[in-house]
């Protein structure tokens, strides 16, 4: 019994030195390609649903891209206020 959660183990440590040894630029990128992939399927989603409401795809499309453009923002400057906010953070000695 013991071999087998060895094994897991073992499994779980090769997966985390994979994780841990990828390079920064590998990370960033992949960080950027999945925030695209992600704001991309979110505005497809706000324009599907205001296509339903309005009954307009022009509309829907206005509606999708300058709903995503105001998340966007707003998310930029919440994280910056978070950035002058110390809870949570561990405070140097």
């Amino acid at each position: 019994m013991r071999n087998k959660y060895k094994h897991h183990v073992t499994q779980y440590d090769s997966m985390f030195r994979k994780l841990v040894s990828r390079s920064t630029l590998q990370q960033r990128k992949r960080a950027i390609v999945k925030t695209l992939c992600y704001r991309l399927f979110m505005v497809l989603i706000t324009v599907v649903v205001a296509w339903v409401f309005v009954g307009d795809l022009g509309s829907a499309l206005n509606i999708g891209i300058v709903a995503n453009v105001v998340k966007t923002v707003t998310y930029y400057v919440y994280e910056r206020a978070w950035d002058h906010i110390t809870w949570g953070l561990s405070q140097p000695n």
